[in-house]
């Protein structure tokens, strides 16, 4: 909790299989037999998913088995660091885009679910970067980007939100 802080300062170099693995894993890992994740998720309906984009890829996490699948090839970060017009994102080894799709959270809760799935992120983006400051990693928070450049750069359907982003990477000296 000490070395928790936003680190703008971020290098491109890559981070390794098992830190990214780490990450994804903090914000959305299966993390009981019964299913339940890393991040309390009201009526556990998960209406959030993970995207990592990198310079030559976006990957989604896939809870249940630990993994990523390739989304995307090609210019999606570059794209998504300008939607945020932000130093840091441009330049971090990889953006990772939590993203929500309401409709598997208001069949139960209506309205209210949108809270939720909000609430979501955010306890999903604090393990990431929790996990990022424990393996001496940086990172810094990201909630004012346009929504129809992400949303396009990740290839979402209008029935997934994008709700926040994370640059991750190696701090700079």
């Amino acid at each position: 909790m000490v070395r928790r802080g936003s680190v703008r300062e971020l290098s491109a170099d890559p981070l390794t299989d098992s830190e990214l693995a780490a990450l994804l894993w903090s914000a959305q890992g299966v993390s009981a037999a019964s299913g339940a994740r890393t991040a309390p998720s009201a009526g556990a309906l998960y209406p959030l998913e993970v995207y990592v984009l990198t310079q030559d890829e976006v990957l989604h996490y896939v809870p249940s088995t630990a993994s990523v699948e390739v989304r995307k090839g090609g210019t999606s970060k570059n794209r998504v660091a300008d939607a945020v017009r932000d130093v840091p994102a441009s330049r971090a080894f990889a953006i990772v885009a939590i993203t929500g799709v309401p409709d598997r959270i208001t069949g139960k809760y209506a309205e209210r679910g949108i809270r939720y799935m909000w609430m979501e992120a955010g306890h999903a983006a604090q393990n990431l970067v929790l996990a990022a400051a424990a393996m001496r990693l940086g990172a810094v928070t990201i909630g004012a980007f346009d929504d129809a450049v992400v949303s396009d750069a990740l290839g979402l359907s209008s029935a997934e939100l994008p709700l926040y982003l994370v640059a991750v990477g190696r701090p700079l000296p």
